[in-house]
């Protein structure tokens, strides 16, 4: 179950490289320390978030600011949590604790299956997906952190692009009735009108907004059923 996980997880792992790299070098070239670069992969795991709070922290922005900008970004973790939530609530603490710390957005994906979790093996597998990309990700930000100590700015070359294409790679699976078909059309199409509107909180808008649409539609069906 240990390589059944890690060689499940092995595109994905792959896959976050240029982001990883990108997350690294931007971290050294916006003057934190190697230490301070390493312990943010390392405690913090959530790319999105580093990108963003490398910036703020860089821009002397305020601890609230910082605070209140990682919330609104890692919110979606609390419906990611709520959705296992039925599958994980009789476990122990360990179990719980160290699924809850691995559990980003490329392991959310290979949880859906009904039996996701189910008996030790299930655990085990998870465990194993989750660990090898934790683990990835920082050899991926520690090759960032060596390359921005010797290379000029990367951020230049395109590799946040890597970050689309990761979420596209994790959305399109996903999309296997009517409703979730309604939800990415609205939240792709809203988020761009949003972005172009200079909105700050598009993002969000654009989510919350684009789940209603998918509660609605499915809602819909079940009632024509």
């Amino acid at each position: 179950m240990v390589q059944k996980g890690v060689l499940a997880m092995l595109p994905l792992n792959l896959a976050v490289l240029p982001w990883g790299i990108l997350c690294g070098s931007l971290a050294i070239q916006r003057g934190f320390t190697v230490p301070e670069a390493i312990m943010m992969p390392l405690l913090v795991f959530a790319g999105a978030v580093q990108l963003v709070v490398i910036e703020l922290i860089n821009d002397n922005a305020p601890l609230a600011t910082i605070l209140f900008t990682t919330f609104i970004i890692s919110s979606r973790h609390f419906l990611y949590g709520l959705a296992l939530r039925d599958k994980l609530k009789d476990l122990p603490f360990k179990w719980r604790g160290s699924l809850g710390f691995l559990l980003t957005d490329e392991l959310f994906a290979l949880s859906g299956a009904a039996n996701a979790y189910q008996g030790k093996l299930k655990l085990i597998y998870a465990l194993a997906a989750g660990g090898s990309f934790y683990l990835c990700w920082l050899l991926w930000n520690i090759i960032g952190i060596i390359a921005g100590s010797y290379l000029p700015d990367l951020t230049s070359i395109g590799l946040d692009f890597a970050i689309a294409v990761t979420f596209i790679a994790l959305v399109i699976p996903s999309i296997t009735n009517l409703a979730m078909l309604v939800t990415v059309v609205v939240a792709g199409f809203l988020s761009v009108v949003f972005k172009l509107m200079d909105w700050e909180l598009g993002l969000v808008i654009a989510s919350l907004i684009a789940m209603y649409c998918g509660y609605l539609m499915a809602k819909k069906h079940q009632l024509a059923q």
